[in-house]
């Protein structure tokens, strides 16, 4: 049984900022605070960012070679 997750908007990783010091992507969210996701996290496959001031979510649309550029920075 899986379960069906509703994202709010896919977006392109371009459009991500990424954080360094934290190894975190961000996007602005509808409510004011950003959609995180961390850079282990989408290197261990994970392609959806959460808000963690609302409900949202958005799928982050990229290829594994999108994250070469960020894994030694």
């Amino acid at each position: 049984m899986s379960e069906t997750i509703t994202v709010y908007d896919q977006i392109e990783i371009e459009d991500f900022v990424f954080d360094p010091t934290q190894r975190i992507f961000t996007y602005p969210c509808p409510c004011g605070d950003r959609f995180q996701i961390g850079l282990d996290d989408m290197l261990d496959g994970e392609d959806i960012a959460v808000c963690p001031s609302c409900s949202l979510m958005v799928k982050i649309i990229f290829d594994e070679d999108d994250l070469a550029e960020y894994v030694d920075s």
